[in-house]
């Protein structure tokens, strides 16, 4: 062979090498997962979990990896139906194929069906977790949805409504299983919920008609709608908000609404989203409707933002996979390019960025755990409280961050759809933050709680704890940027101005300090003092030799 032609064919052995890199047994490699499970479930949970997990793993790699580079694919997307042949409404979405192989793998896990039970958040978030090393895959958000009505359905409803629906969202058979959906957003309000116009009109036999339109309706294919309507002659506002599950058909003709269109998104495109308008839709209250909104959020928008950080953790995961393993067989400039201390340095802060974030999602987890099993204490409902908002939006800026810095290391390559899952990621990360509250909105709403109740004194005794118990130089620093952090907390609750102005910077402050203290409370020593060393510090031997040791971990 000419020398040029063997220089062609080795670097392109060497991508296949790279290819070939990604685990098949995503659950087994994943130490710090398994060592956080180990340290949180007891050992018949534990036992029960793992092999599911491992299954599962070895199916997002060899189904749903291949299943949705076919159907996130823009000739491939999901496609709306207004009519039959025969002139008759059906409002139908219609899917690749591949679709529904995947769905069949997602749902066959009990990714889903866990839901049926209490406390099960630890078994959620680790399927979820893995089926998101592929992003939102067009199955995570229908999942997410189906999870969050099933609790409320659980948790909130009359035995009568709960027995009526939830059965249909608990099945592991895709095909029997009814997913649900969540249509809060309205076009004049956004994420201003108590702008919402949607009226429902109650009706003697104890459902109502709900007549309005949604804006944003992701799963917009499912057969169960969890939807947001105002009841005549109650409170303005978000006071004024019942809370309705809505069965897609009666009588097997759609009920009462139909579909504008499907929304093309940026990312997150294989799961249809679009607009409807209501129309004398028939729903039931899930729950007494003056407590409607107390559900929609307290129950289905805090469970969608638990696992949207979750989701958004996994992605940074693959991220660092993609990343790590490409450094390690590409060749440039005479070297593997994970010889380069640029690129260390920028593995090290992926891993730094996924592993900070794996602990503090599984310290929401635990909560959750307790919280939907309904033995947490007022100090636990507080302190999950301002954790559920505030992880949400510092994983989902995160995940966005992690995997464009994945997509710097592959180069020119991590711009191409068909070279590697990165860009879609990166479009499907983007979405996440703005699901479930802008970051604007998740900071007022954390804001708020710090001044009426008294969730601070809880982050502080919380995370102080931790900070203390490290006994390292690591620990004492991360007690100085809490105090820090919580002194600056104090002055945005007492000052509105500043507080509108600077408490999301405070916000950061503290997130940060909650990673770093959750890494040192599992040891992981040098990627706390990593996170925790200002990005402004002067670098010296000591940083040079933390991030080649990052750089090297798994």
């Amino acid at each position: 062979m000419r020398h040029w032609d063997v220089m062609f064919e080795t670097a392109r052995g060497d991508l296949a090498s790279w290819r070939g890199a990604f685990p098949t047994d995503p659950y087994e490699t994943d130490r710090p997962l398994r060592s956080l499970l180990a340290g949180a479930l007891p050992a018949d949970r534990r036992t029960a979990l793992e092999p599911v997990a491992r299954a599962f793993g070895r199916n997002v790699v060899e189904v749903v990896a291949p299943c949705a580079q076919r159907y996130e694919h823009r000739a491939h997307l999901p496609e709306l139906t207004r009519y039959d042949a025969a002139g008759r409404r059906v409002e139908q979405i219609t899917f690749d194929p591949d679709y529904h192989t995947a769905g069949a793998v997602v749902w066959g896990s009990g990714l889903v069906a866990h839901s049926a039970q209490p406390g099960r958040a630890f078994e959620q978030a680790t399927l979820l977790y893995l089926l998101s090393l592929e992003g939102e895959a067009g199955h995570a958000c229908p999942a997410v949805c189906t999870i969050g009505l099933a609790r409320a359905l659980r948790r909130a409803a009359s035995d009568e409504i709960r027995d009526r629906f939830l059965p249909g969202l608990v099945r592991t058979d895709y095909r029997t299983a009814e997913r649900a959906s969540q249509f809060l957003t309205e076009v004049q309000g956004g994420s201003d919920v108590g702008a919402n116009a949607t009226i429902a009109e109650p009706r003697a036999d104890g459902s109502y008609a709900l007549r309005g339109e949604k804006w944003f309706c992701s799963v917009a294919d499912a057969e169960q709608f969890l939807v947001t309507a105002r009841v005549p002659g109650a409170p303005a506002g978000t006071r004024g908000l019942g809370c309705f599950v809505m069965p897609r058909l009666l009588d097997g003709a759609p009920n009462g609404f139909a579909l504008r269109r499907l929304k093309e998104k940026l990312g997150t495109r294989g799961m249809a989203s679009g607009e409807m308008d209501l129309d004398g839709a028939t729903a039931w209250p899930v729950g007494p409707v003056e407590h409607g909104f107390r559900t929609a959020v307290g129950v289905v928008l805090n469970t969608s933002r638990w696992m949207t950080a979750v989701g958004a953790t996994g992605m940074m995961r693959r991220a660092y996979l993609e990343a790590s393993a490409y450094a390690r067989h590409r060749r440039a400039f005479g070297a593997r390019i994970d010889e380069f201390p640029a690129v260390r340095a920028i593995l090290a802060q992926l891993r730094v960025s996924w592993t900070g974030a794996l602990h503090l999602v599984f310290a929401l987890t635990a909560l959750e755990d307790r919280i939907d099993a309904g033995t947490a204490d007022e100090e636990a409902a507080l302190y999950h409280r301002f954790l559920v908002n505030a992880a949400k939006y510092a994983c989902s800026v995160d995940a966005t961050g992690a995997v464009r810095q994945g997509i710097e290391v592959l180069g020119g390559n991590g711009t191409i759809e068909e070279f590697s899952v990165l860009p879609r990621l990166y479009r499907d990360s983007i979405v996440y933050e703005s699901w479930e509250g802008t970051h604007n909105v998740l900071v007022a709403q954390i804001l708020a709680d710090l001044r009426r109740l008294p969730v601070l004194d809880v982050v502080a005794g919380r995370l102080g704890q931790l900070c203390r118990s490290a006994g390292s130089a690591a620990g004492a620093q991360a007690r100085a940027q809490l105090d820090r952090g919580l002194e600056e907390a104090r002055r945005a609750m007492e000052d509105p101005d500043h507080g509108a102005r600077f408490f999301r910077h405070t916000l950061d402050r503290l997130m940060t300090v909650a990673r770093v203290a959750y890494l040192l409370d599992a040891g992981e020593e040098l990627a706390a003092e990593h996170l925790l060393a200002a990005p402004l510090r002067d670098p010296d031997a000591a940083m040079a030799a933390r991030v080649d040791a990052l750089a090297q971990g798994e």
